[in-house]
């Protein structure tokens, strides 16, 4: 591509990208009619090809449509989740059919030959800076060749630990290397803070709904769980939450207060340090799960709840593999107080992570590659989920609603009428499609009628065939007629 088509195209995706957001902030309403096409082209300074590639880019993002000899209008969007079932907290253990639906649920995503849908792990390698982690990779064991040859020990590499600390200033966090313990996988970060906070028998609040995985986490280390009200736009019930420290029914939370999974919401910066108060006033450890902070569409980033922590009540728990390299399992946690003993078991249950794999991290993050690649990360999952969203709207049951994430590749899709997602989950594998059923974040049933969906694949022909047909078995399942299109969708042969 030259220097001037690359231009160009930086262009229309950055007109498209501006009058996107203006369609979610509310400033072009469905049913309004766009600016003329060269009248947007005089103002914003760009030629009429550019202004064209832009109505197109949105049109395939489904934020607007055509109209013959009339001009382009804004969709109807795709109503938004507005709030969370009401519910009471009660204290609850995972059954032995949901712990058996996550394992069924696990098997689908890891069959090669099933079209994923749902799945929260990116599979275009476009997504990732693989070429250049493979030359860092391949210079390093040019210059130290014994790299491979030594035990990794702890506390493990001092320079990605410096490196995270200096990216952690950037975020409002004020770390350095020794506080910083490296872990493999943010699963083995919140595994770890809660051995260290918690005791058999204990209750940890959770959002709901929550990420599935953690109900058999907390089960294994003989915790119970308590799912506390969490509103799909703001976050975590602050109130509910406060009335829970009071009474001492919890003794650690864990909490996703930016691009939640499932949810996608990010909290208000007010919300963040009232919640940062309230745990340290009531001296309860807050495991804060930051997997998907740095891919927030907003600029400049929110800062973690960790920023706000005075007195170290915040665990701090993240890890590369949804932005840089998956297969590496490199995470971390700042632990506050609870630093050593964190950094004690970690040293006890798995020693330390990889020497090599970790020292490629830390050149990549030093070289500055990071924060472009981290970019046009954000505007691509911006961008799909606008897709994605647009396929929901015209393939899936008429009140079908969907949240409007502030970051990350998972949304979550609520249906119409008496819908039951785990049937329709059956229902679709027999077509070798998966998606994930909303009975896997919650430990009620409250859920049964949602769908956690993803978008951080290739918006090829499969994807979208998988979206077409699980929305009209979903119409099926519901008895109405789809959001736009009355068509039945026929496998592509390419399938």
């Amino acid at each position: 591509m030259s220097l001037a088509s690359s231009t160009d195209q930086r262009l229309y995706q950055q007109l498209a990208d501006n009058f996107a957001e203006a369609i979610h902030q509310g400033t072009l309403k469905p049913g309004k009619r766009l600016p003329a096409i060269r009248r947007v082209a005089q103002s914003h300074q760009v030629s009429v090809n550019t202004v064209l590639n832009a109505w197109q880019l949105l049109e395939d993002r489904g934020l607007i449509e055509a109209r013959p000899q009339s001009g382009y209008y804004v969709r109807g969007m795709l109503p938004a989740v507005t709030r969370a079932g009401q519910h009471k907290a009660r204290v609850r253990d995972p059954s032995s059919e949901k712990l058996d639906l996550i394992d069924k649920v696990f098997a689908a995503q890891n069959h090669p030959d099933y079209t994923n849908i749902s799945l929260a792990c990116p599979q275009d390698s476009e997504l990732f800076p693989s070429t250049r982690i493979a030359r860092i990779t391949a210079s390093l064991l040019r210059r130290q060749p014994n790299l491979i040859g030594r035990y990794a020990l702890p506390p493990g590499s001092v320079y990605l630990r410096e490196e995270i600390a200096r990216r952690a200033l950037h975020a409002g966090h004020s770390l350095t290397a020794d506080e910083i313990t490296l872990t493999h996988g943010c699963i083995e970060a919140l595994q770890l803070a809660l051995r260290a906070v918690t005791q058999p028998g204990d209750c940890v609040g959770l959002e709901s709904p929550t990420y599935f995985f953690l109900f058999p986490l907390l089960a294994s280390l003989g915790l119970k769980a308590l799912e506390i009200p969490t509103d799909p736009q703001h976050g975590l019930s602050l109130d509910a939450l406060e009335m829970l420290l009071q009474e001492k029914r919890i003794q650690a939370l864990i909490a996703m207060p930016s691009a939640q999974n499932p949810l996608g919401y990010c909290m208000s910066l007010e919300n963040k340090k009232r919640l940062a108060k309230l745990v340290n006033t009531y001296q309860v450890p807050l495991l804060e799960d930051g997997l998907y902070d740095e891919l927030q569409f907003d600029w400049p980033l929110s800062p973690a709840v960790k920023a706000f922590d005075q007195q170290g009540w915040v665990l701090y728990c993240t890890s590369f593999t949804k932005t840089i390299a998956p297969d590496f399992r490199i995470g971390w946690i700042a632990a506050g107080r609870f630093h050593d003993a964190v950094a004690r078991l970690k040293a006890l249950s798995s020693m330390a992570e990889s020497s090599l794999l970790s020292e490629t991290l830390a050149a990549f993050l030093a070289n500055g590659g990071y924060d472009h690649h981290l970019r046009t990360l954000r505007r691509r999952y911006a961008a799909n989920l606008d897709e994605a969203r647009g396929l929901i709207a015209r393939h899936f049951p008429q009140g079908t609603r969907a949240t409007l994430p502030r970051g990350g590749f998972v949304f979550w899709v609520e249906l119409p009428g008496n819908v039951n997602t785990t049937e329709m989950f059956d229902r679709l594998l027999q077509e070798q499609i998966c998606v994930t059923p909303g009975a896997l974040y919650s430990l009620s049933e409250r859920y049964n009628h949602a769908l956690r969906l993803s978008c951080c694949y290739p918006f090829d022909e499969r994807y979208t065939w998988a979206i077409r047909r699980a929305g009209a078995v979903a119409c099926e399942l519901a008895g109405l007629p789809p959001g736009q299109d009355h068509g039945v969708p026929l496998r592509p042969q390419t399938v």
